[in-house]
Parts: C-alpha cells; structure tokens; sequence
C-alpha cells in the first residue's frame, strides 16, 4: 500500500515557494511590459520579445532573443520554465 500525505501550505508561504531558484521564461509584445517593467523607458510598440520573471512574477530581464535570455538565467543559476 503507498502511504500519500499532504503537505498544507499558508498563502505567504507558497508566495515565496520557487524564490532564488525558478524563473519563467515569456515570450511577450513591448505594449504587454509597460506596467511590468517601471524602468523601462521608451520602447517601440508591437515588438517581439523574451522576458524572464522570478517564480513570484517580478521582472528579471528582457531581451530581444530567446537565448540570451536563458543565458540570464542560467548564469544567475536559476531553473527556467516556459509559460505559453
């Protein structure tokens, strides 16, 4: 017989669950980053773009190609996921 337990988590807790180790990886338009990224600064619109967010969605970097964005991650040692 497997034994299954549930492990209950508060909501502070599973905010902070991925913190320091995962990051998602979105493919993402110049008019979708002007409120999630304050300091941006001026951008042209309709561009298509690769952003990396930390597991709790604050901005991590932006970038016009795909593999310089995993390279971002992978150098600060974090473990990507694509979100579609």
């Amino acid at each position: 017989m497997t034994r299954t337990e549930n492990i209950t988590m508060t909501n502070g807790e599973f905010a902070h669950l991925g913190e320091g180790s995962v990051a998602y990886l979105r493919k993402v338009t110049s008019d979708e980053l002007l409120g999630r990224f304050p300091n941006l600064g001026e951008i042209a619109p309709g561009m298509q773009l690769w952003a990396l967010f930390a597991a709790n969605g604050q901005p991590i970097l932006l970038s016009d190609a795909r593999d310089r964005a995993l390279a971002g991650a992978m150098e600060n040692d974090l473990i990507t996921v694509a979100i579609h």
